[in-house]
């Protein structure tokens, strides 16, 4: 069976993430460090860890395999899913792969150190409906896929 995992404290995707799972039968992990309310229109199960620093990555990360999903916006936590073989997507429908993400994880190295010297403010841009609608077009193609015993070729 196909389980979604997601980096749930801050996921601005949850709703499309039920949408799919309630469609697929795919079963989902809420990560949390507070509690959450649980969808009624999919299977979903809330893990609440401790305040820890990365406790909410380091259970997704332990638990996430080669039939998984992983849902994260957090680069390091994608890093270490991809090296589980898990699939992992952005919430903007971004797809992290083993080319991908040690080029994402070098443009965060470097973001952050322009940030710290002042160079660059500011976060992530807001979510718009594109992303939302090419995260929904992303995770469907990766259940898919998975469900037919192959990975998903992201385009």
């Amino acid at each position: 069976m196909v389980e979604i995992y997601v980096d749930a404290d801050a996921c601005p995707v949850k709703a499309e993430i039920y949408r799919v799972a309630g469609r697929t039968g795919c079963k989902v992990w809420l990560v949390a460090n507070s509690p959450l309310r649980l969808p009624t229109d999919c299977v979903a199960e809330l893990v609440v860890v401790s305040d820890g620093f990365d406790a909410a990555d380091n259970w997704i990360a332990e638990h996430a395999g080669p039939t998984d999903i992983v849902v994260t916006a957090d680069i390091p936590l994608a890093d270490r899913c991809v090296k589980r073989d898990a699939v992992v997507i952005g919430p903007t429908g971004r797809p992290f792969t083993p080319d991908s993400v040690g080029s994402a994880l070098a443009t965060r190295a470097l973001m952050q150190d322009l940030r710290d010297m002042g160079v660059v403010s500011g976060g992530n841009a807001p979510m718009t409906q594109q992303d939302k609608s090419k995260f929904l077009q992303a995770l469907d193609q990766a259940v898919q896929a998975l469900k037919a015993g192959r990975r998903p070729k992201f385009r």
